[in-house]
């Protein structure tokens, strides 16, 4: 056999001189027998302080009987993982994004430290999808990436609710359009179990991008967290790392131009969330592909949308599954031209392949025909201009107004911006300006899904745009512009506007500007300053002083030794 499934374990197992190494493994139960075979790292996600991936602990149990059954030993091992919707508004908000990187890191190091031959990575929570990949496609071993599936949707005076629900309950409630009694009943019923927030956020939209991209089995994703195919998916899983590891097929083959294309088509054509813009071009960055903010754009002008899903739309993730699948999305995709079904896959065959067997439920309504498009284009839209020469990016996916002009209402952390929403200060017309919240800034790039869904749930969703660089939820709608670049705390445009000031949104004409001349703004910015670290030590003062721009996926920089 050319290629050596045994090939990383063998030197740290094989040998008189490994006798200690493999006296530890029996210690914990692991015979010759085991520690004879492929070793098979399962990196785990599994956390108990979120629903999103508080199954994943079961579901290690059926990869690793898949992983046995096809002849290699599976050994398990965790990562961290930051709920955002928990730290949502808060000062653990700012751990979220630097989180993927050290999920990145941890899988990174542990494949290094044990030598194992393949990984499957069960991920579920929106940084540890592309945490996973990123440790992936670093090691460049043998791997899958295997999403633990949506939440199911809670129900609420007859319709189906998700979290989302919540956080604009918060808002309604505050401009006294809710009682608190009914903001209780909406907390009480939106999130039933476990499994990912159930919209196409940005983990729904991370695991369809991996089905895409070829990382994930097709049909995999799809599956709800709490549905008995999910252990049949996790034994497949376990299998099919063992069929990669043979054939020598590792994420740097799958991971090719095309790929990424086809893996922003899928984002543009579901709706999907801002962030997959971040996590794309930093997963580009780990392999030395060259992928460019411009990209998105270019991608998504040229893919309609074709799936009717919340936060814009209609329908939750599980719909997809009762639709057909993400596989039914891929077939539709591939059918109508917009991306490449030659692409490789995890299982060894093409995405065109793979997607041939999708199933239609007739009569659904949540994956559009080919012809029949929700919008001609996709949700995704780049915005350059005065105010964000590098670039900053707006999702279309819904019924949003394409432009708006309006005054500054300026504030320099989320905290005080939800202050002015929450206290009825933000008039119609208004553009809220949240400054000083990017990756080097906040450190960490915050969400802003409170402020947004606040915004919408006073009413104000169709009148108010807000501008950041922050980013936002998978879960946030309307006029909501992120990831503005250069950010203040580099001294982008954004610090120099001041309460009051002109800004024009354009969306057809894909500009952000700020209604001051050239000089103007220079003379502004001459007395700024880049404000003190609000961290000047451990793991968030270290991420501020390494991490690029937005525009570059908010990746850390290594220094030149």
């Amino acid at each position: 056999m050319s290629n050596d499934p045994r090939a990383h374990s063998r030197v740290i197992m094989d040998g008189k001189s490994r006798a200690a190494a493999r006296s530890y493994f029996k210690a914990i139960g692991f015979s010759d027998a085991d520690l004879g075979r492929p070793i098979i790292g399962i990196a785990n996600t599994w956390i108990e302080t979120m629903p999103c991936n508080y199954h994943l602990r079961d579901l290690a149990v059926s990869v690793k009987e898949g992983v046995r059954a096809a002849g290699g030993t599976p050994m398990e091992f965790n990562t961290i993982a930051v709920s955002d919707g928990i730290t949502m508004g808060t000062e653990g908000m700012k751990t979220s994004l630097i989180s993927r990187d050290v999920i990145a890191d941890s899988i990174e190091l542990m494949g290094r430290a044990y030598m194992f031959d393949a990984i499957v990575a069960l991920v579920s929570c929106d940084k540890t999808i592309p945490g996973a990949a990123m440790g992936l496609a670093r090691l460049n071993l043998p791997g899958i990436i295997l999403y633990g599936g949506s939440i199911m949707p809670g129900v609420y005076q007859g319709k189906e609710i998700t979290v989302q629900h919540v956080f604009e309950a918060v808002g309604a409630n505050a401009a006294g359009r809710i009682s608190d009694e009914e903001l209780k009943e909406i907390e009480d019923v939106a999130c039933p179990g476990p499994g990912a927030c159930g919209g196409q956020y940005t983990a729904n939209t991370m695991a369809t991008l991996m089905e895409l991209i070829g990382l994930s089995p097709m049909g995999s994703a799809s599956v709800p967290a709490v549905d008995p195919r999910k252990l049949d998916e996790c034994v497949r899983a376990g299998k099919l790392v063992m069929d990669l590891l043979r054939s020598g097929v590792k994420p740097r083959d799958l991971l090719t131009r095309t790929a990424f294309e086809n893996g922003i088509a899928s984002v543009a054509a579901t709706g999907g969330s801002t962030n997959a813009v971040l996590h794309m071009l930093a997963l580009a960055h780990e392999i030395g592909l060259a992928l460019d903010i411009d990209d998105f754009d270019r991608i998504s002008a040229r893919t309609p949308l074709y799936v009717d899903l919340m936060p814009g739309g209609r329908f939750t993730a599980v719909d997809v599954d009762r639709a057909g699948g993400i596989q039914l999305i891929a077939q539709r995709l591939i059918e109508a031209g917009h991306i490449d079904g030659s692409a490789p896959t995890v299982t060894g065959r093409t995405l065109a392949e793979e997607s041939a067997s999708a199933v239609e439920t007739p009569g659904q309504e949540v994956i559009r025909p080919i012809g029949q498009p929700l919008k001609p284009t996709g949700g995704l839209v780049i915005l350059k201009g005065s105010l964000s020469p590098d670039g900053c990016v707006v999702k279309v996916a819904g019924h949003e107004r394409t432009f708006h002009k309006g005054p500054a209402r300026v504030f320099d952390s989320e905290e005080a911006a939800m202050t002015a929403v929450l206290t009825r200060q933000i008039q119609p017309g208004d553009v809220v300006v949240i400054r000083y919240e990017g990756p080097r800034g906040g450190p960490g790039m915050r969400e802003m899904l409170g402020v947004t869904a606040a915004i919408v749930g006073q009413g104000l969703g169709e009148t108010v745009a807000l501008i950041t660089d922050g980013r936002f939820s998978g879960a946030t709608r309307g006029l909501m512009v992120g990831h503005v670049a250069p950010e203040a705390a580099r001294g982008g445009p954004i610090a120099a506007l001041r309460d009051g000031d002109e800004v024009t949104i354009d969306i057809d004409g894909r500009r952000l500007d700020l209604g001051l001349t050239q000089a103007e703004l220079a003379a502004r910015m001459t007395d700024w300053q880049p404000p003190a670290p609000r961290y000047t030590w451990g793991a968030m003062a270290r991420y501020a002083a390494c991490v690029s721009s937005a525009a570059q996926g908010a990746v850390l920089e290594t220094p030149k030794i």
